[in-house]
């Protein structure tokens, strides 16, 4: 037999020996029963791999001096420990341990030092398991230490230090002493903040983007803002923001932020379809940024059988620039009403002064001059108004696309005075609100009320724009869309003063991304406040929640007329 060929015979029994060899056990038996201890003593032993019963043996007394680590981790330092290897196919060791009385605190002390003891921010740990009485258990007392340094970091006190840290045990008497006393030494402050890179921007108008004043007192959190401030300007196709403690001057530290622009242009293409207004095209193009003061520009347009529309706006950063703007806007669309005889050709332009209020509240001032040619079946008309307006809007949820809980509120109000520009006297608001709740992950809850109200002296003037109608895929499901409204003489659908309509819907998640639902709707639109002629509908609906947002088909059945069921499809979070 050559030499290579003993080399292969070796080799084959060496892993026809390692496959024969399955991997040892380990079995950790507690008295009395105690869960966490098993599981820190299994743990902290960790695998036994590969081994046969001798090497169990060998192994028996270091696996009983980790479990006994693993004991007094946890405050067991009475606790007996014995062991044996059983073998078998696998082999056991086994691992037997009297658990004994733990050791518990008698005198815990907590306290911050210096400058830190005075921000309320700045808290102690809150653990109940560090108070006295309780149960020693080591690792309780690392993450304390480690929550007030965090604390300490996230603060900005990076000269601080532990002038006493002790753990005194006595394992005799079954208690322990703890003592964490934290000198915080000063706070250290945030400095000018300055702009490096590819930016062609101004640099007043940088600065107005950064969250906070310089020479602020350090937080980390403000790092983070300004980190989201940069990448929210749509501006940028990189941020990165350096404050190095290490850098510090008379604890003060400079923040260094390096900026990438991202390409100025885009173009977006879209399409979807609702029973509403059919197959529906969109486009945009983007104009991010023009010039140093970061002024931007672009243009819509959106294409459906009922309904096309284009729009461009310019767009002026204010201050601060995340949050304000002013936009200067323009657009024109052509609607075919309810009726396929009726019809609206509209023309605004105007100023819309964008802000967000502390509170979290959007607002939007604005005053537009409307410019509308309309026909109403055999009625004509044509209308000026030059209308300020304002609006609020809020909306809280917990995910964008596809939220569990949350709610919106929106409300709409603009005026036109007969004489300033304007052909009428007109007041016209218009409130939404909408909730959602989840119950056990699995029961959805979703409510909806929308209220409007038109008033004008001479109301056969107002244009089919501000008026209502009822009926469609967002309002009163079983009613075709803008099929809900006053009629004149002829039959035509001419629109209404006023406008009502409330929706409750249940939901029930039978997989992941596929939901059931049943729902009431009422609603209709009206000249006068007679509420007996709301119309009513029932149905049942299908959800299926895609990357793009939950896609919805309903089938309604209308209980105010003699009708069929009415199908109903639309796109779009819930909220």
């Amino acid at each position: 037999m050559t030499a290579f060929s003993r080399f292969c015979a070796a080799l084959v029994l060496l892993l026809f020996s390692a496959a024969t060899l399955a991997e040892a056990r380990l079995e950790v038996q507690v008295q009395p029963a105690n869960k966490a201890l098993r599981q820190n003593v299994e743990g902290h032993i960790g695998t036994l791999g590969e081994r046969d019963s001798e090497s169990l043996q060998r192994y028996r007394r270091f696996a009983e001096a980790q479990a006994r680590e693993a004991a007094q981790a946890l405050g067991y330092y009475q606790a007996q420990i014995a062991s044996e290897v059983i073998a078998g196919d696998p082999h056991r060791l086994v691992i037997r341990i009297d658990a004994g009385e733990p050791v518990r605190l008698r005198e815990v002390t907590l306290r911050i030092e210096g400058p830190a003891s005075q921000l309320k921010a700045f808290r102690l740990p809150s653990d109940e398991g560090l108070r006295s009485g309780a149960v020693l258990n080591h690792g309780r007392y690392d993450a304390a230490k480690r929550h007030i340094q965090n604390q300490a970091s996230r603060y900005g006190f990076f000269a601080g230090r532990f002038t006493r840290q002790r753990l005194r045990i006595d394992p005799a008497a079954g208690v322990a002493d703890i003592e964490l006393v934290y000198d915080s030494g000063p706070r250290y402050r945030l400095g000018t903040v300055s702009f490096s890179g590819d930016a062609p921007f101004d640099p007043e108008l940088l600065q107005r983007m950064v969250p906070f004043e310089a020479d602020s007192p350090y937080d980390s959190e403000l790092i983070a803002e300004l980190y989201q401030a940069m990448r929210a300007s749509g501006y940028f196709e990189t941020v990165q923001v350096d404050a190095n403690p290490a850098m510090a001057e008379a604890q003060t530290i400079p923040v260094e932020v390096q900026l990438q622009v991202r390409k100025p242009r885009s173009l977006g293409l879209g399409l979807g379809v609702s029973t509403d207004v059919g197959v529906r095209g969109r486009a945009n193009w983007t104009r991010y940024w023009d010039n140093p003061q970061g002024h931007s520009y672009g243009a819509e347009m959106e294409l459906s059988m009922p309904r096309q529309n284009v729009g461009l706006w310019y767009d002026v950063p204010g201050d601060p620039p995340l949050t304000d703007k002013l936009r200067y806007a323009g657009g024109y669309q052509y609607e075919e009403l309810a009726d396929t005889d009726s019809l609206s050709r509209l023309l605004t332009l105007g100023p819309e002064w964008h802000s967000r209020r502390d509170s979290g509240w959007q607002r939007v001032i604005s005053l537009k001059w409307r410019h509308e040619e309309f026909r109403l079946g055999d009625d004509a008309g044509l209308s000026t108004l030059l209308m300020p307006g304002v609006s609020y809007a809020y909306l809280h949820s917990d995910n964008q696309l596809d939220p569990n809980q949350g709610y919106r509120l929106q409300f709409d109000l603009a005026v036109a005075k007969r004489g300033l520009l304007s052909d009428a006297d007109v007041v016209h608001g218009d409130v939404l609100v909408k909730g959602l709740t989840t119950l056990g992950q699995k029961h959805r809850l979703l409510g909806r009320v929308q209220l409007g109200a038109t008033e004008s002296t001479g109301f056969a003037t107002v244009p089919p724009s501000l008026r209502f109608f009822a009926g469609g895929d967002q309002s009163v499901r079983g009613y075709d869309y803008q099929s809900l409204s006053p009629e004149n003489a002829q039959g035509d659908k001419i629109g209404g003063r006023y406008l009502f309509a409330v929706s409750a819907e249940y939901q029930y998640s039978f997989t992941e991304r596929w939901r059931l639902a049943t729902f009431i709707d009422q609603g209709n639109s009206f000249n006068s406040l007679d509420f007996s002629s709301l119309k009513s509908a029932v149905g049942i609906g299908l959800r299926w929640v895609s990357p793009v947002g939950p896609l919805r088909l309903d089938l309604a059945h209308p209980l105010d007329e003699q009708g069929g069921v009415r199908l109903h499809f639309s796109m779009g979070p819930e909220l």
